[in-house]
């Protein structure tokens, strides 16, 4: 889609004079709920068809999207996305219907069927009028929510249904108890098993290292992560992206030592690292950072798959996959911690984002577990910035920030292109 005027590209952005105190939108009588994904595809001929979807106006040629598809080739060309998401939206049906709340659930993909603007006309077709939007990435930055902002407002826009149906979003949710507290659980049970086989194995008393993995980007989004031209704010290593990272890191390390009495030194780690390679990434990637804390003595990993909300491929695939080939070629005893998913708090608590939200049923309390927390319920003006160009965006306080040339062309198109990105 090419840029937009300004005046166009706002109008599916929110008034300001709609904001309550510090970024929250006042409780309203939604109809229906949207829960929006990645997408991906379900058998090997969906591939690269779907790779062509995530590429869309790159220019880049079938040999190449081919390449790139061998972590879908080696799953049956299947990601386990679309099957989490069934499931996801089940739980959350079956956790409304158990509070009394009358809310039906559709389901959309950007990249994907069910796709986003289908699901659209759906919601409307069936007599809703105002809906509410859950997405599956918890935390800030350009892909994991400005990009899901954009793909409602374009999609609104190209099926008519702009000024026709009014589509919000649930704030970001990476320090959400019912995010968090599964980590916590399994945090601490993959630490015990990991102390378990290295006692077993005559050595118990072996260092131990929690790596925190999570998806990169590159630098500049991350810059643009979280930023406020109205309402600046500062964040841990200048990214609201590394910094929500970080802090719900500590509290999962906290909790876990307060409720065990057990603890290991930890740190951030990224994974699915694509693009120009002199583009500038988060680093460091897991497998090196293993690689490095092997040298230094390290005999037990736990990796905590923090950024994700379900064990889509880019879990089975960088983590289950390369990231423990990598522990067992150098000897490691290495546990990886589950996703959320579907784990009964992950799901309550999506219900409770969107009672914050609800006129009826309301819980006027939004607990959060760091101190950048809550989110916002629109994004500030100038957040996590779209570099590629403006687009009608939804859930936000302004769209007049991305205008401009991508020096980067070869990394935004390549980024999509890391096989399993169905997260973001």
């Amino acid at each position: 889609m090419s840029p937009l005027d300004p005046q166009s590209a706002v109008q599916a952005a929110t008034a300001l004079n709609e904001l309550t105190e510090a970024g929250r939108m006042a409780p309203k009588d939604y109809d229906a709920v949207l829960l929006a994904s990645f997408g991906g595809p379900e058998g090997q001929d969906d591939v690269i068809p779907f790779l062509r979807n995530v590429t869309r106006g790159r220019g880049i040629p079938d040999e190449r999207l081919e390449a790139v598809s061998q972590h879908y080739r080696a799953n049956g060309g299947i990601s386990p996305i679309n099957q989490q998401n069934r499931q996801l939206k089940a739980g959350i049906e079956a956790e409304l219907a158990a509070r009394g709340i009358e809310l039906p659930v559709f389901w959309g993909n950007r990249n994907w069927a069910p796709y986003i603007p289908q699901t659209l006309q759906d919601i409307h077709d069936a007599g809703h009028r105002k809906v509410l939007m859950v997405t599956t990435s918890a935390y800030s930055c350009y892909s994991s929510c400005r990009q899901y902002r954009e793909d409602i407002g374009v999609a609104l826009t190209d099926t008519g249904l702009d000024g026709k149906l009014e589509v919000d979003k649930v704030r970001q949710y990476f320090d959400h108890p019912g995010f968090v507290e599964p980590f916590i659980e399994g945090t601490a049970a993959g630490l015990a098993d990991v102390r378990a086989r290295l006692a077993a194995a005559g050595t118990p008393d072996a260092p131990v290292h929690i790596l925190f993995a999570t998806h990169s980007i590159p630098t500049r989004d991350a810059g643009a992560a979280g930023r406020s031209d109205a309402e600046p704010r500062q964040f841990e290593e200048d990214s609201a992206y590394v910094a929500q990272h970080l802090a719900t890191g500590t509290e999962v390390i906290r909790r876990v030592e307060s409720e065990t009495g057990d603890t290991a030194p930890w740190s951030l780690v990224y994974q699915s690292r694509s693009g120009a390679p002199h583009v500038p990434w988060l680093e460091p990637d897991i497998n090196d950072a293993i690689e490095d804390l092997a040298g230094k003595g390290v005999q037990g990993i736990v990796i905590v798959p923090l950024g994700f909300v379900s064990d889509h491929m880019e879990v089975v695939w960088d983590l289950d996959t390369e990231a423990l080939e990598t522990c067992a070629k150098l000897g490691l005893t290495a546990s990886r911690v589950p996703t959320p998913g579907t784990h009964r708090k992950f799901v309550a608590g999506i219900v409770d984002l969107i009672c914050e939200r609800t006129a009826a049923n309301n819980i006027a309390d939004r607990p959060h577990l760091t101190k950048l927390g809550p989110w916002y319920d629109v994004c500030r003006p100038g957040c996590c910035a779209n570099f590629r160009g403006e687009k009608p965006t939804i859930a936000g306080a302004d769209t007049t920030i991305g205008i401009g040339h991508d020096p980067y062309p070869d990394a935004a198109g390549t980024a999509a292109l890391a096989a399993g990105q169905d997260t973001l």
